[in-house]
């Protein structure tokens, strides 16, 4: 049988970036098609053949001539026809563009505002079928980037219908074009690579207890995309600018893009577990991500976002999460992460720098404690108290912050957040199945406004619909309920 695609490893073990090369190579193959992989290192002869179990790739033969072997590899199981080995034509991928969309409104448009009590959704928003589809397709090289957007596009035409049909003040994308809230980054990133996070398994210091905490996940390992990290970081397109364009050019509302703040993607991908690292130490790396991410802010305020949100979860893990130097699959966060005080100090620092200089009433942040899982029971506990020092000294004009679920603790904090300071409020749980009432969305508004006024007041469910594209806590029809309670709840606020 001959492969579709070889590659030579050279010396490298699974553990030294062998089965990331390997997917790389893979990831551009139809199912059924084989990769050859030539490799001089002794131990790929068992370790290949665990990866490929786990991963369900069939590894069909391998032979040694000296010191060189040569795998093949089936992408999937080997599937024949009469004895011949079936063949499918392999779709090139064409370059990444450095913008999708380009907008067509004229530059000088001015930048609707957003009032107070205005309803919007926090960013994400259930994925239709065929564009999850499209999205794995793309992922793995079968589709190129102009037929991937052409059917996102589509995807945000719907989303946006949803949203206005319900009478969203704001409207976000619901990021239809991302996979999940922060490792689509990676695809837009020069010297980035997603993998599925099996695929660190070979690559960690501890992989028994790694698999353990994969075993732990609600959907498979295969599935989940983690960045891998190859050398300096620089944007080779935008990251959600595109994204701002095409919003601007088909709504007049206000919209809302949400990024990845510098502290999670730090933590995201900085892995310490790696045996060898493009850098030595996670402050270097922060130092690329906050220049990067200035730079997509440029933009997205250039496009027309009305408000540019950095999302920040993992502030909660920081604080009610597992013991110091302890890994947590919290939000994609698989690096350590150091005393509690230290770390907070260090995503404040981030932050600040990240926004220094911009507009504060056109930045906001978004924190909560985990959305991947409908599962209440799984995700963090505990109160904003301890986030206060964070809170008091960054420099965004909003804070979304999840106040719906009793997990979150009480409404009363509020009264602790600066002044100058607009309050996104969680009024509905997206975990949750059951639509809330008006009345009981209409309490918690009241209550949030009695603490800090009507006019510092804007309203939102906890979280996401659909962080994870592959794994949605609810549906669109039950986010579209959710979200039009909250706009009922808004129209008697505003109107008594």
């Amino acid at each position: 049988m001959k492969p579709k695609a070889s590659f030579d490893g050279g010396d490298l073990d699974c553990g030294n970036g062998l089965l990331l090369l390997i997917r790389k190579n893979l990831d551009a193959l139809e199912v059924g098609h084989l990769l050859e992989i030539k490799s001089t290192d002794i131990s790929v002869e068992e370790d290949l053949p665990a990866w490929c179990r786990l991963t369900k790739n069939e590894l069909v033969s391998w032979t040694k001539v000296g010191q060189q072997r040569s795998y093949l590899v089936c992408k999937g199981a080997l599937r024949t026809e009469g004895g011949s080995h079936t063949r499918v034509e392999v779709k090139e991928r064409s370059p990444a563009k450095a913008e999708a969309t380009k907008t067509e409104l004229p530059p000088d448009r001015p930048v609707p505002l957003i009032e107070p009590l205005s309803v919007m959704g926090i960013g994400s928003w259930p994925r239709p079928r065929w564009m999850l589809r499209v999205m794995h397709e793309f992922l793995e090289g079968k589709l190129s980037e102009d037929e991937f957007q052409e059917s996102a596009d589509d995807a945000v035409r719907l989303v946006i219908e949803q949203q206005l049909r319900v009478g969203a003040d704001v409207i976000t994308d619901g990021e239809q074009r991302r996979d999940n809230y922060s490792s689509f980054v990676g695809a837009r990133l020069e010297n980035v690579q997603l993998v599925p996070l099996i695929d660190l398994l070979p690559l960690v210091d501890h992989p028994e207890e790694f698999q353990r905490q994969l075993d732990s996940l609600d959907i498979p390992s295969s599935v989940v995309r983690h960045p891998a990290v190859f050398g300096k970081l620089s944007r080779k397109a935008t990251l959600a600018a595109h994204e701002s364009n095409f919003l601007r050019r088909i709504t007049s509302s206000p919209i809302k893009v949400s990024l990845p703040g510098p502290y999670l993607l730090t933590r995201t991908m900085y892995l310490d577990c790696f045996k060898e690292r493009a850098y030595a130490s996670r402050e270097a790396l922060a130092d690329d991500i906050v220049q990067i991410l200035r730079e997509e802010i440029t933009d997205l305020l250039q496009s027309g976002a009305s408000l540019v949100q950095l999302d920040e979860p993992i502030l909660t893990e920081v604080v009610f999460g597992a013991p110091q130097h302890q890994r947590t699959f919290m939000c994609g966060a698989l690096s350590e992460r150091g005393e509690t005080g230290e770390e907070l100090q260090f995503a404040t620092e981030l932050l600040n720098r990240v926004t220094d200089g911009f507009p504060r009433e056109r930045l906001a942040m978004h924190v909560c404690r985990g959305n991947w899982s409908p599962d209440e029971s799984v995700a963090l506990t505990g109160g904003y108290e301890l986030l206060l020092p964070v809170f008091q000294k960054i420099k965004f004009g909003t804070l979304f912050l999840e106040m719906c679920t009793p997990r979150a603790g009480e409404m009363e904090i509020l009264k602790e957040l600066p002044n100058n300071v607009r309050i996104g409020v969680g009024v509905v749980n997206p975990k949750d199945t059951n639509v809330e009432s008006i009345e009981s969305v209409y309490d918690k508004a009241m209550r949030a406004a009695s603490l800090v006024g009507l006019d510092r007041v804007l309203l939102n469910p906890d979280c996401g619909f659909a962080t994870f594209a592959d794994n949605p806590v609810t549906d669109a029809e039950t986010a579209c309920r959710k979200l039009a309670v909250i706009v009922e709840a808004a129209r008697r606020l505003k109107h008594g």
